[in-house]
Formats: C-alpha cells, sequence, structure tokens
C-alpha cells in the first residue's frame, strides 16, 4: 500500500466528526436533562424534564414534590460512574452543546422519557415519542401527577418585560 494512500485513510478517521467530536467521560448531573463532561455542559437532545424546583401533584394522594429533583436523581442512579459517551448535534441558545448520549450502549433520553422523568420535546423532535407515549399508558414517573409540561412552567415564571 503506498504512504498516500496510507495517509487518504487516515485522514478520513481523523476527519469524521463522529470520531473527532465526541465526549466521552464520567459525567456529572445537572438536572433531568443537562450533563457535564470535562466541565462541558450538555444538553439532552429530544427531550425536556421538568425543572429541579419544578412540583407535581401524585394524583392518589394529592401530595405535591419536586419531581424535577426526582428526574435529575434518576439520572444520576442511571449513570453512576460509568463512561458516557455523548455525539455532538449543535449548541442550544444557552451555549451549551446538543447531544445524544449514551450509557453502557443506552440512549440516555430514550431511558428518561420511557421511565416517566422526561418528555419528548416535540417542538424539535419527534425522536422520543414512542418512548412518551409507553411512559402515559404505563403511568411511570411524572405520569402519575398532575404537572406543568417544563416548557409553560418556565415561560409562567419569566418575568414580563418592562414596558417603557
Amino acid at each position: 500500500m503506498s504512504l498516500s494512500r496510507i495517509l487518504l485513510i487516515a485522514s478520513l478517521f481523523v476527519a469524521s466528526p463522529a470520531i473527532a467530536d465526541d465526549l466521552i467521560g464520567r459525567a456529572s448531573v445537572i438536572d433531568g436533562d443537562t450533563l457535564e463532561i470535562h466541565g462541558q455542559r450538555i444538553r439532552l437532545e429530544g427531550i425536556d424534564a421538568l425543572e429541579s424546583s419544578q412540583p407535581c401533584t401524585h394524583r392518589e394522594t394529592g401530595q405535591n414534590w419536586r419531581c424535577g429533583q426526582r428526574a435529575a436523581l434518576w439520572l444520576s442512579d442511571l449513570i453512576g460512574a460509568k463512561t458516557v459517551t455523548c455525539t455532538p448535534a449543535g449548541t442550544d441558545r444557552y451555549k451549551r452543546t446538543l447531544a445524544r448520549c449514551y450509557v453502557g450502549g443506552q440512549d440516555i433520553s430514550a431511558a428518561m422519557v420511557r421511565n416517566g422523568w422526561a418528555m419528548a420535546y416535540v417542538r424539535y423532535s419527534s425522536r422520543y415519542e414512542p418512548e412518551e407515549a409507553e411512559a402515559r399508558k404505563s403511568g411511570v414517573g411524572i405520569w402519575q401527577t398532575e404537572f406543568d409540561p417544563p416548557w409553560d412552567w418556565r415561560r409562567s415564571r419569566r418575568k414580563p418585560n418592562a414596558m417603557n
């Protein structure tokens, strides 16, 4: 094999975005849809988890609880001390990396939605709608409660712009 051919093949591997751009390491959980690896914030693409301080009301008991906090704890348990691999797909308006992330070969976003700790963020992607339908039907996680979708809850907390 000629040297030029070897260099061409090697350059294809180096230039491959999936290989060059993956973020791999032990992740810290920021909230139910945000991780940090090596100091870089990563927003799980295609899902939206309830905010850490967001409450839910259990349908049977009427008890309020911080289901957004519980989502983050569930995510932390899922990841544990395992290596997480994230494949970036862009950035969001807060300059976080948007990515699909995996632990032990499992799509983290799919697991969050399937287990009722996040919603499919259909405004941006329909990828996790089947998992959400499964979670709703099973009544797991947030689907056993009354809650506002996280995008509505955040909007209701924003301060209106002052009119001058």
